[in-house]
């Protein structure tokens, strides 16, 4: 932006056209005055003393295209924003730290939250108000987001000196009882239709990795290599170990044969709408597909359950046929097309009668619940009655589907997904026993760092050839992890592990908190303990930092356990802490087919196995 902050016609116009955002460029056709968040805009409203809108989105969040096409494309909000507000756009991929802390600010007020963000705050950034989606126009209940700026506007008149700032705390998660970790769990788990909660059905990731090692340390199956005692894990029993498998399978299953996942190309959606898994948001995101990729290929060792392993194989070839560009993956696709949910993915019974001979359509509807009337808006999302295989119809009319219009692509490349997507590629290759995923996570991780790291820091994004360098903890971590999976199998890897493993800890203070982002343009932020769909930063860092000193026979800090459902991820970092992984000291790597699943491998001698404190030559 030229002219300096003093140059009020600088913004005085919407300046997204120029964004290296592909959701900010979304909204550059509005007639709001976007501005990018940025130091020069916070100054310019500073000295203005005029308060902010601050909208936070991403670019496949359908109902941020809403809001974009209705009330942020209404001539009349427009004028008063306009006239009152420094309106700011932010993609919360690009800034997770303004998300994280605006979000925060929204569940403390509301109890709830979402996207679009909206957060009203003073021109000193003292939040004021926050909501999700608001229409063009007050329908009963539902305000308007001009009567809502109507009525902050006039809160900041009368109440301004009254408006205390908002301090985020680290929240920590709590501490649980090791024999009480199964009951934790079941507390959440929906035993009639698998996964956890009672409404909607999110993925539950770093819960069911969690609980697929938990299982494998149980040392009940056909894996272990150690006595462990009666009951297995310290701690455990017969009983915990049922109830995971249990919650595993239900879990597993309902996401692999109902509406959450792409049956004809593989990969899952974002969530389902119902607690029955039966209709997504059909968004495809690439964090999703690397964590489920992990899920089924360890849940495949561990199970040995062949559908698994197919889980899995599809959900590669979804990554590689979507997801892939120029050796690296995209963000996301857009749950839309043409403006119309799902669309890409329905199909009507006239369709499929017309594709399909009377004997195939018999086949196909004998394994899919589809129907005149349809389950989604009279047509039928794919919804498996069982596991039978009609592989040549699918393919059929998956190359139909390919001929339709596609869901528009988020192409930006994150740089911690990224990451996260190499750790999955690489454990599902030793879980499948199949050498190309885990070269192509090699490949991908030398990409990573030719592309975003600058020998002293991680750049977070990069989009039409921009790079975003503000560093984040999540990014870092999620490198590492990626780094010490691949120096287990080839220890030339060994100097830029422990250059990543140097920089992971410059996230960490004096006092042992670790921090998100230290960015100039916003406050210090510190590191989520809670898993979403993504393991938390706080349990990335603190489990490639364990693998890091198992692998270098550097110290071990013992971690303990938490609050499962929460922060799942870190509960597997204590079971590495408590030596109940298999640690293999060996000349040459050993086939990960030939030892357990909760194996961890790496160089010298003498050549021995320990687990649970014992140790044996081999």
């Amino acid at each position: 932006m030229s002219g300096g902050m003093n140059n009020h016609s600088a913004f005085q116009r919407n300046n997204l056209g120029s964004s290296s955002s592909p959701y900010l460029k979304q909204h550059a056709g509005n007639p709001v005055w976007w501005q990018e968040w940025s130091s020069e805009t916070l100054e310019y409203a500073a000295a203005e003393k005029k308060p902010l809108l601050v909208s936070v989105g991403y670019a496949t969040c359908h109902w941020c295209h809403v809001m974009a096409a209705e009330a942020f494309s209404d001539r009349e909000t427009a004028d008063f924003l306009n006239s009152n507000f420094i309106s700011v756009k932010v993609d919360r991929e690009q800034r997770p730290d303004i998300d994280q802390y605006l979000m925060t600010f929204m569940q403390a007020q509301t109890g709830s939250g979402g996207w679009p963000l909206n957060v009203f705050l003073t021109h000193d950034l003292k939040p004021v108000h926050a909501l999700t989606y608001a229409p063009a126009r007050t329908a009963g209940q539902r305000y308007s987001l001009l009567d809502i700026s109507r009525a902050v506007t006039g809160f900041l008149e009368s109440q301004a000196e009254r408006i205390v700032p908002f301090n985020m705390p680290e929240q920590e998660a709590p501490h649980s009882d090791a024999d009480r970790l199964a009951e934790n769990l079941s507390e959440f788990f929906d035993s009639e239709n698998g996964g956890f909660g009672f409404g909607q059905k999110f993925p539950p990731h770093s819960t069911l990795l969690f609980m697929l090692y938990r299982m494998a340390a149980d040392g009940r199956g056909a894996d272990s290599l150690m006595e462990t005692g009666a009951e297995g894990h310290p701690g455990g029993n017969p009983d915990d170990h049922a109830l995971f498998s249990e919650m595993v399978t239900a879990t597993l299953d309902a996401m692999m044969m109902r509406g959450l996942n792409d049956h004809l190309q593989g990969g899952i959606f974002r969530y389902c709408v119902d607690r029955e898994w039966t209709i997504p948001h059909f968004e495809k995101m690439l964090y999703d597909q690397a964590m489920a990729l992990w899920s089924y290929s360890l849940a495949f060792r561990v199970t040995r359950l062949e559908r698994y392993r197919g889980m899995a194989e599809k959900i590669v070839r979804c990554l590689d046929e979507t997801f892939l560009r120029d050796g690296m993956y995209v963000t996301a696709f857009n749950a839309d097309t043409n403006h119309r949910e799902g669309a890409t993915y329905l199909w009507s019974m006239t369709e499929l009668t017309a594709l399909l001979t009377p004997e195939e359509l018999d086949s196909f509807s004998g394994v899919y619940d589809i129907t005149e009337r349809g389950n989604f808006e009279g047509l039928n999302h794919l919804v498996r009655k069982n596991a039978g295989q009609v592989e040549e119809i699918e393919e059929k009319l998956l190359a139909v589907r390919k001929q339709r219009r596609q869901p528009s692509c988020d192409d930006k490349i994150l740089s911690g997904l990224n990451a996260l997507t190499a750790a999955a590629l690489t454990q599902a290759g030793r879980m499948l026993d199949r050498p190309e995923p885990e070269a192509q996570a090699a490949t991908l991780t030398w990409k990573l760092l030719e592309t975003f790291w600058d020998g002293t820091s991680l750049a977070h994004s990069s989009y039409d050839g921009v790079l975003q360098r503000q560093g984040y903890l999540s990014d870092a971590a999620a490198l590492l992890m990626a780094v010490s999976m691949l120096y287990e199998s080839d220890p030339s890897w060994g100097e830029v592990m422990n250059t990543m493993a140097d920089y992971v800890r410059t996230f960490r203070g004096d006092d042992g908190r670790w921090t998100e982002s230290d960015a100039g343009d916003f406050q210090r932020i510190y590191a989520s303990w809670f898993d979403h769909p993504v393991p938390s930063s706080v349990s990335l860092a603190e489990t490639a930092l364990t693998r890091v000193a198992l692998l270098t026979g550097g110290e071990v800090v013992p971690a303990g356990w938490r609050r499962p459902y929460h922060s799942d991820f870190y509960n597997i970092n204590v079971l590495l802490t408590e030596d109940l992984f298999y640690l293999y000291t060996t000349r040459e790597p050993l086939p990960w087919n030939s030892i357990p699943v909760n194996s961890i491998q790496r160089r010298g001698e003498p050549e021995t196995v320990c687990y649970g404190k014992t140790c044996r030559t081999f």
